[in-house]
């Protein structure tokens, strides 16, 4: 399956380990699918202005923001859709900003057969424990790789369990640290990150999620129709019979608040959305190990 934006935690390990000298919030937004609120803007025209670009080196298309608030005042102030906006913008400035630290044509960095996207394919696989299945073109205009489910939950947990201060190790951190950087700030993947310490998650379109805790616990999934409702119901599920109850810090209520989403009919809520696990364990004989 192709996880679309649940990529980017893998792509921006490529990038750190191919010169990217991105940190802390910085680094996050590289990894986001962002709001287009203005302190991400703000952040995608620093990672430009770090390696010397503007706004016009950027390829990925020209778009209104996902955070309603910053569109209604985009729209009622009379701009239009531009490509700093489009929630992909951190990903690309980095990319570009990689090109720069690594001597590589900037011109060309979204084709395939860049130095900097074989990098990421070759990433991507390593992280995955499995080869990269099939290139696509993304949303934004990146190439897109696409990998297992399974292989998407290695890759998270891969992440979260490498040594302090590796390319993959900075990543997550950085996320981690934050949250409001890689999605927005009434986005329900920075709630969650607030609500469980240590959870790396990035979700991606067409209802994709991938996430890992501190310890390395792990897990993924797609929605077959590709809707995005029920991800969010789906993914605190899955924390819940991870365990996450049990981690001290985790916020048990945001959790709960996050855990339906409602269907609204005739201007009221009429229903919701709610995820039921039916888990299959097995245990190997002698070590009580379930899985």
């Amino acid at each position: 399956m192709f996880p679309r934006s649940s990529n980017k935690p893998l792509q921006a390990v490529a990038m750190i380990r191919s010169g990217l000298g991105l940190d802390g919030r910085l680094l996050a937004l590289a990894a986001a699918s962002h709001s287009g609120e203005e302190f991400h803007v703000a952040g995608v025209r620093e990672i430009l202005a770090s390696a010397g670009l503007t706004e016009a080196a950027l390829q990925c298309p020209p778009d209104l923001p996902l955070d309603e608030q910053a569109q209604h005042a985009m729209i009622r102030s009379g701009q239009q859709p531009d490509r700093v906006r489009m929630n992909c913008s951190g990903k690309h400035a980095a990319m570009l900003a990689t090109c720069v630290a690594a001597g590589w044509p900037t011109a060309s960095y979204t084709e395939p057969d860049h130095p900097l996207q074989v990098e990421i394919r070759r990433t991507i696989a390593g992280l995955a424990g499995e080869p990269v299945a099939a290139v696509a073109v993304d949303g934004c205009g990146a190439p897109l790789m696409a990998i297992s489910v399974a292989g998407l939950a290695r890759a998270f947990r891969a992440i979260v369990l490498a040594e302090p201060g590796t390319p993959e190790r900075r990543v997550a951190d950085a996320m981690r640290a934050h949250p409001a950087w890689t999605s927005g700030t009434r986005r329900p993947e920075r709630a969650l990150m607030a609500a469980v310490p240590g959870l790396l998650l990035k979700s991606g379109a067409e209802g994709v999620e991938g996430f890992a805790l501190a310890d390395g616990r792990a897990a993924a999934f797609k929605i077959d129709d590709g809707a995005q409702r029920a991800r969010t119901p789906v993914t605190v599920a899955l924390l819940r019979e991870l365990g996450v109850a049990d981690l001290p810090g985790t916020d048990l209520s945001g959790l709960s608040a996050l855990a339906s989403s409602p269907v609204c009919g005739g201007g009221q809520v009429v229903g919701e959305v709610r995820a039921v696990l039916l888990v299959t364990r097995t245990v190997t004989a002698g070590d009580g190990a379930g899985r």
